[in-house]
Order: structure tokens, then C-alpha cells, then sequence
């Protein structure tokens, strides 16, 4: 499973003293953004990358405080013909208690057409080797 550190600011907390559900949806971007450097091994160039998050489901499991020593950890969990879905969560590495899930759906996407694509063979195989790691 891929891991990268989150770094909980002031401005992403609440007037409870947690971090607001909003901010937390930045971080798995972080995460995801940071996964797919790891996974297609090169710094993403945004503007021309073919991959877009289509779908996101958040389950809040425990507050998020500003001294948690907070990771994103993500994985692929199943690969279609033209999207795949993934599992990330927001886990404090000191206590292991995992804060937030994320699951999502990410599609493979033709901007210039505005439609969803098959999945190049290349990025498929990869994907498939990345499952459950």
C-alpha cells in the first residue's frame, strides 16, 4: 500500500478543533496526486494527465487533530475497461487509528472528445500489479 505524510495546517481546522471534512478531501487529493507520481513513476502534468476521480465516498470515523501524525495510504482495488476504483485512508501512524476512509472511482478520460476511454493496456497492467499493495 502507498503511504504518503499529510501535513494538518491551523486553517484546516474547525471551531471543534478538528480538521474540517472539507480539508480532508484536499488530503486524499494529495494522496491520490501522489499515488499516481508512484504508480506512472514520473512528476504528473495535470493540464494533459487522462485520469480523472469521477466518484467519492468519504466515511468519517474519528476526529482528525492538529497533532495527529496524519498518513494517506492508498491502494487499487479493482480495474475495469475504462476506470478503476480505490481505497485510501486517513490513519494517524503513531496510534494506527484509522481516522477516515475514502473509497473512489477514477476514469480514464478523453478531454478533447469529453468521454471516457479504455484504459491503455500499459496503465492496466501496471494498475493490476498495484492491486492490494
Amino acid at each position: 500500500m502507498f503511504s504518503c505524510p499529510i501535513q494538518v495546517r491551523m486553517s484546516d481546522l474547525d471551531p471543534f478543533n478538528h480538521v474540517n471534512n472539507g480539508a480532508q478531501c484536499h488530503y486524499f487529493d494529495m494522496g491520490r496526486s501522489r499515488f499516481f507520481e508512484y504508480a506512472f513513476q514520473t512528476e504528473i502534468d495535470w493540464l494533459s494527465f487522462k485520469y480523472v476521480l469521477v466518484h467519492v465516498e468519504l466515511d468519517f470515523k474519528a476526529p482528525i487533530r492538529f497533532h495527529d501524525d496524519l498518513a494517506c495510504e492508498s491502494e487499487v482495488t479493482e480495474v475495469g475497461n475504462s476506470s478503476f476504483k480505490m481505497v485510501q485512508r486517513l490513519v494517524d501512524h503513531r496510534t494506527g487509528e484509522v481516522k477516515t476512509i475514502c473509497h473512489c472511482a477514477v476514469v480514464y478520460f478523453d478531454r478533447d472528445a469529453n468521454k471516457s476511454e479504455r484504459i491503455p493496456d500499459t496503465d492496466r497492467e501496471m494498475l493490476e500489479g498495484l492491486k492490494g499493495q
